[in-house]
């Protein structure tokens, strides 16, 4: 009896290691796909199973963010900073969190601290922009405008933040630069209202 079972044994072994073995969720992949309560959802879980675990008090800050959950992003980001003081993403990510609830000088001071921290990080672009439009809400034009330069740098095919740029020299009454910014942000896309209505009241102070 035990001769016959044996093969049958083996063969069922087999067939159970040829089976896909089932995948742990990747938080940063439904991230990235735009899954946002998804990423949530698991990097809540690994959170409470492993509650050092910087990854994902990353990955969920992110997420919090894109879900406009700003208060919660903020109350974890710095949960997560607190473990990683000088972990450039979560600096950035918490900026964002204040920018986002109107917290303006925290928001540009970590934005500041991501800068000395990671001058070539992957957000950098991003971080230039975010503190153009603190400078705008600040009435600080020229630091606006130098802001918004920085991040063009950078990343130079952005209408929008073509716009933004021209509106910055537009409050500072740089009209002929002004003009300049909202013509660039045209080139890229023809349709960009803010940039058309710029245009034409840059015109209209030039002339």
């Amino acid at each position: 009896m035990r001769i016959r079972i044996l093969p049958a044994l083996l063969l069922l072994l087999t067939l159970s290691a040829l089976l896909p073995a089932q995948t742990k969720p990747d938080a940063l992949k439904a991230y990235r796909e735009g899954r946002y309560n998804d990423a949530v959802t698991i990097c809540l879980d690994e959170i409470a199973a492993d509650p050092s675990n910087v990854e994902s008090h990353v990955v969920l800050s992110w997420a919090l963010v894109e879900a406009k959950r700003y208060e919660e992003a903020e109350n974890w980001a710095k949960k997560g900073h607190a473990l990683s003081k000088y972990d450039p993403r979560l600096i950035e990510i918490l900026a964002e969190a204040h920018y986002y609830l109107g917290n303006n000088q925290q928001s540009l001071r970590l934005f500041q601290e991501y800068i000395s921290y990671a001058p070539n990080g992957s957000r950098i672009s991003l971080v230039y922009y975010f503190m153009g439009e603190i400078y705008l809400r600040l009435a600080k034009y020229r630091h606006a405008d130098m802001a918004f330069s920085a991040a063009l740098q950078l990343e130079s095919m952005n209408a929008r933040w073509w716009t933004r740029l021209g509106y910055s020299r537009e409050m500072a009454k740089e009209y002929r630069y002004a003009l300049e910014a909202y013509n660039s942000a045209l080139k890229l896309d023809p349709n960009e209202q803010d940039a058309i209505r710029g245009r034409d009241r840059t015109q209209n102070q030039l002339h």
